[in-house]
C-alpha cells in the first residue's frame, strides 16, 4: 500500500473515532435528558411492532415522569385505541387536544377513534379540524414510512375517509356502507 494512502486512511480513522467519542461525551454530559423519553421511544418501538400492551406500559412509564407531555398523552391514547379500550382512549385524546389544541394529528386520531366507534358525524368534524390545522395530514404516511412498514400501497387518508363518510351519510340509512373492514384495517394512526 502506498505510504500517502496509508497515512490518509490512518488520519481519517482517527478523525472518525474522535468525532464519535466527542458526540458520545457531548450527549452524556451536555445534552439535557428529557424525562420519560427513553420509555417513550421504547413504547414507539413496541407500538410499531404491534405489541400495544407493552407500548402502553412504556407510555405510562413516560407519563409517570412527565404527566403533561402532549406526545406522551397522544401515544397512550393511540395504544389504548389499538387495544380496543375506546372509552379510555377517547378521554386521553380529549386530554391531548386540550394540551395542544393546534396539533392536527390529535384531531385526526380522535376522528379515527370516533369512526371506529360508529360516531361518524364526530369523526368527520375531527377529520375536518385536523385538515384545517395541518394540511399535511391529508397526505397520509410518507413513502419512507410506508417502506419501513412494508406498506407498498398508500392507505386511505382522513381526507378521503371524511369525503366517503359524507357521501354515505347522504344516502338513506338502509343503503349506507359505512364500514369496509378490509379497507378500514389499513388506516393507520398519526404520530408526531
Amino acid at each position: 500500500m502506498d505510504e500517502t494512502l496509508y497515512r490518509f486512511l490512518k488520519y481519517a480513522a482517527i478523525a472518525v473515532a474522535v468525532v464519535v467519542v466527542g458526540v458520545m461525551v457531548w450527549e452524556s454530559f451536555f445534552v439535557e435528558k428529557i424525562p420519560g423519553n427513553t420509555a417513550y421511544q421504547q413504547g414507539n418501538t413496541f407500538f410499531e411492532d404491534g405489541d400495544y400492551a407493552q407500548a402502553l406500559r412504556e407510555y405510562e412509564s413516560a407519563l409517570a415522569q412527565q404527566p403533561e407531555a402532549p406526545h406522551y398523552v397522544r401515544a397512550k391514547a393511540r395504544a389504548l385505541m389499538q387495544l380496543g379500550r375506546n372509552d379510555e382512549a377517547l378521554a386521553w385524546f380529549d386530554r391531548a387536544v386540550t394540551l395542544q389544541p393546534y396539533f392536527g394529528g390529535a384531531y385526526a386520531n380522535r376522528g379515527i377513534l370516533h369512526d371506529r366507534m360508529a360516531r361518524y358525524e364526530l369523526a368527520i368534524a375531527d377529520y375536518e379540524k385536523a385538515l384545517q390545522l395541518d394540511e399535511e395530514v391529508a397526505e397520509g404516511p410518507h413513502w419512507l414510512t410506508r417502506f419501513l412498514r412494508n406498506q407498498p400501497e398508500k392507505p386511505p387518508t382522513i381526507k378521503q375517509r371524511a369525503e366517503y363518510l359524507k357521501q354515505e351519510l347522504k344516502k338513506p340509512a338502509d343503503q349506507r356502507v359505512l364500514r369496509v373492514p378490509d379497507i378500514d384495517a389499513k388506516q393507520r394512526t398519526y404520530k408526531q
